[in-house]
């Protein structure tokens, strides 16, 4: 398994898809199986249960999907890493690429974006600064690679990917799919 984690907006569901189809194998993302699993979207079930709750819920999701055999992709949400036990269960079970932006390219991302309750604040900028403070070594320390996502479009990041992998033994280069073309994260 290889599960990508990073900041919010960084790219992980983005370039987690196009990974796993050039790797041929299924991609997952723990918000989308949240949400499943709640029959909610995340910021509603964020809104009338909180934070805690969410975090219970996307700690019991990373765990199943972790432990369910078979290769496939995974990308986390923003706030996976917050709890010691996601940051394990990752690194021991999958291996964890971080995709690494700023906050101001994130900003330049997310700023209309409504969908993310975090960012939902006067000053979204001073808001992912924070939160790039306070996650950025919790990142680093459940991921066995990391990638600079600020500015290379999804093919390269793909790309980038692939050959850590490649490089650290861990993929087969035969195994790789079709190229993807290239799209701006």
């Amino acid at each position: 398994m290889i599960a990508l984690v990073g900041m919010p907006g960084g790219g992980k569901s983005t370039v987690g898809k196009q990974l796993a189809r050039q790797i041929g194998v299924p991609f997952f993302d723990s918000d989308h199986e949240i949400e499943r699993r709640a029959g909610t979207s995340v910021r509603e079930f964020f809104d009338r249960h909180g934070e805690d709750s969410f975090r219970d819920l996307e700690s019991q999701v990373i765990a199943d999907l972790v432990a369910e055999p078979g290769d496939r992709i995974l990308a986390t949400g923003g706030g996976a890493v917050l709890r010691e036990i996601n940051r394990d269960v990752l690194h021991r079970g999958a291996t964890v690429l971080y995709l690494r932006s700023t906050p101001e390219d994130l900003f330049r991302r997310l700023r209309h974006d409504t969908t993310r309750p975090l960012l939902q604040v006067r000053d979204p900028l001073a808001k992912l600064r924070e939160l790039h403070h306070q996650r950025d070594p919790l990142y680093r320390r459940c991921a066995h690679f990391v990638l600079e996502s600020a500015r290379p479009s999804v093919h390269a990041l793909v790309n980038m990917a692939l050959m850590q992998l490649e490089l650290a033994g861990l993929l087969d280069p035969g195994r790789v799919a079709a190229t993807v073309g290239a799209e701006p994260v």
